[in-house]
């Protein structure tokens, strides 16, 4: 992850595509590695095991493709980091096997291009950029209302391009198996804008898009490695030590997260209260008597959304939106003033305005800081773990705290800590024609705007019903 920034740095640069089936096919060839030890070598810990259902329908999907009957995008859950890992072993592994399996003629590559977030390459480094160009990825700005090269780039590819497409239409990962954030619309519109590219070329192509959901779970449950992360995030914190010794072992560890989570959303909310001059209520007054789980929620939404507001007032942006849609507004007006397009070469700036451009650069970093904190909770319910108190759920908020105090103790965020082995869970949905709702939407732009939504809120129920 990356350093502090200090100075003002060059424009972020779109990353033309690229692509190579040579080193496509290395990567390919790598993933088994890849999936086990992707981040710590040493360590016992990533993806064993890849497990995925309903592939027929996918491999359907790709036959009639490559007949060029249909176009088509893959919308797919992104919990964790590893997704786009597992995407890549589910094309080039899983889908043509169960096409020989199934006797579905497979004429070429099983593949896909994607869109990836151009921030990755900032923490990543360089070298990321250029391998996505060279295995099908294409970059976006998330915050940019219109990232002219990223749409141009993805609209010629879906509608013409050698493979079909693939996106995640959350946007981020927010760290949470069981929990779908709420979506962004550019799958819809980009479906959208495919139908109208083939029409314009007077072709009759279907369009649709097919959900994927993914799942993680511990080969063994971690508890052990539980109780080491959650007596890490205590020290750290500077949470008082006391003994929790009563209940079954579910309850022990509920007991511990819920009181670190309140402990640090206290004193997260006297650190604002003092050092921002904000005013947040030392108690939540609710007529209808809630629960201390709902409490401690409507804390923290109260919490993250005083900490969007210190970064926005900063950049002079307006409170609007969900906290996904500030999260990006906040991104991108930060980046604007760290990678600044408006220099064209700042070694030739005067030491004075150079001087001016660092400062600028620096304090946007800090500020940028208070959002980053939102970004780890967006998804986080007051029920996520009493729905299921299995180890994967107590795990996942345990490493959304560490995210959080990483962000804060450290100069840079360290790799997340690794329970233990895991297994991926794919599962293949049943496509969603976006021929027929684009048809009946026409000549209307408030028919097209409602159908945007209408198929948007759709796939969000597909995702969320695949993980249920």
């Amino acid at each position: 992850m990356p350093r502090s920034i200090h100075s003002t740095q060059p424009p972020l640069r779109f990353i033309a595509l690229r692509f190579n089936p040579f080193i496509l096919k290395i990567t390919q060839w790598l993933l088994p590695l890849l999936l086990r030890f992707r981040t710590r070598p040493w360590l016992p810990a990533g993806i064993v095991n890849i497990e995925a259902r309903n592939v027929k329908v996918l491999a359907e999907l790709y036959q009639q493709f490559q007949a060029g009957k249909i176009r088509f995008l893959i919308a797919f859950r992104h919990p964790e980091v590893e997704d786009p890992l597992c995407m890549l072993y589910l094309l080039s592994r899983i889908v043509p096997k169960v096409a020989r399996q199934q006797n579905i003629e497979l004429k070429n590559r099983v593949h896909s291009y994607f869109l990836y977030d151009r921030g990755m390459t900032i923490w990543a480094g360089d070298w990321l950029g250029r391998l996505f160009s060279r295995i099908g990825g294409v970059p976006v700005r998330r915050g940019r209302r219109l990232d002219r090269h990223a749409i141009q780039t993805a609209r010629e590819l879906f509608a013409n391009g050698k493979f079909p497409i693939s996106v995640a239409p959350e946007g981020g990962t927010n760290g949470l198996s069981g929990v779908v954030s709420p979506l962004e619309p550019g799958v819809a519109q980009m479906s959208f804008w495919c139908l109208e590219d083939l029409q314009k070329a007077n072709r009759s192509e279907t369009v649709v898009i097919v959900p994927i959901a993914i799942q993680y779970r511990y080969t063994e449950p971690p508890w052990s490695k539980l109780d080491w992360l959650l007596s890490k995030l205590e020290l750290d914190s500077g949470l008082p030590i006391k003994e929790i010794a009563q209940g079954e072992q579910q309850e022990i560890y509920y007991q511990r997260i819920y009181r670190l989570a309140e402990y640090l959303i206290a004193e997260m909310e006297e650190f604002y209260r003092r050092f921002y001059h904000q005013d947040i209520p030392k108690s939540i007054s609710n007529e209808e008597s809630p629960s201390p789980n709902q409490v401690l929620t409507e804390r923290l939404h109260r919490l993250m959304n005083t900490a969007l507001q210190v970064a926005e007032q900063y950049f002079g942006l307006q409170s609007q939106g969900t906290f996904i849609d500030r999260c990006r507004r906040l991104e991108e007006a930060g980046w604007s003033y760290i990678y600044r397009e408006d220099l064209p070469d700042i070694k030739a700036l005067p030491p004075f305005k150079r001087g001016l451009a660092d400062w600028i650069a620096e304090e946007a970093d800090l500020r940028m800081r208070h959002m980053r904190l939102v970004e780890s909770f967006v998804a986080v319910t007051a029920t996520y773990i009493q729905e299921q108190p299995t180890a994967e759920r107590f795990a996942e908020i345990a490493l959304l705290m560490f995210d959080m105090l990483s962000r804060i103790k450290d100069t840079t965020l360290p790799g997340r800590p690794r329970l233990g082995w895991k297994e991926a869970q794919i599962t293949v949905g049943e496509p969603i024609s976006v021929s027929d709702r684009w048809a009946n939407s026409q000549g209307d732009r408030h028919a097209v705007r409602q159908a945007l939504s209408d198929l948007t809120r759709d796939l969000q129920v597909a995702l969320q019903k695949m993980i249920d």
